[in-house]
């Protein structure tokens, strides 16, 4: 990102970029359209302060969150001959393939989250954990606890049931596994209380 010798309206600090991230997530995730819409209004004012917008931008494969400068824009829509340098535009996966692209790396760290779930909940939470590792890497190149709401449904309806080949007591727990998945890596989880 932007180096300390950057001029004030250049690329936003890193740390503004990954705010602006974690609230774009909160906001798809959110069940109510008011939270949802003041995660947004967060993430727009700290942008602003940087003289940056934002806007997501839905693919065939992926969503993306794509960070500019204001003055690209005018009415609402970007110009093209307001760009002077391509690179200070920002792009985020949200989703999809593009968010995966190290799966190794990605791999490594949910199963780190299994091993810790393990030695923290036993065995059978593990399992299922293991699972969701399994669904996430494999169907999405996304750690475990980047997993989106919808994404979390289908591994409960119909991964789960079909591929994990769960005892009675893992299926009994399986969404509190879940949610002690999210726990481990100290992040929210989107699934409805």
């Amino acid at each position: 990102m932007a180096d300390e010798e950057s001029e004030p309206d250049d690329l936003p600090p890193e740390a503004v970029v990954d705010e602006a991230e974690r609230l774009t997530r909160l906001a798809r995730e959110a069940a109510d359209r008011d939270e949802a819409a003041a995660y947004r209004v967060d993430r727009d004012e700290r942008l602003a302060a940087h003289d940056y917008t934002a806007r997501v931008r839905e693919d065939e494969t992926r969503d993306v969150l794509v960070l500019y400068p204001e003055r690209w824009v005018e009415d609402g829509e970007i110009r093209t001959d307001r760009i002077e340098d391509i690179d200070r535009g920002i792009e985020v996966p949200l989703s999809g393939p593009g968010e995966g692209d190290d799966w190794a790396e990605i791999d490594e760290y949910n199963r780190e989250v299994v091993a810790e779930v393990r030695e923290e909940h036993g065995e059978d939470h593990a399992a299922n954990v293991a699972a969701l590792a399994d669904f996430m890497g494999n169907h999405y190149a996304k750690p475990v606890h980047d997993a989106t709401a919808e994404e979390l449904s289908e591994f409960l309806d119909e991964y789960y049931p079909r591929n994990a080949w769960p005892t009675a007591g893992q299926r009994d727990i399986v969404e509190k596994s879940v949610r002690v998945a999210f726990s481990v890596a100290d992040e929210r989880c989107p699934l409805s209380e």
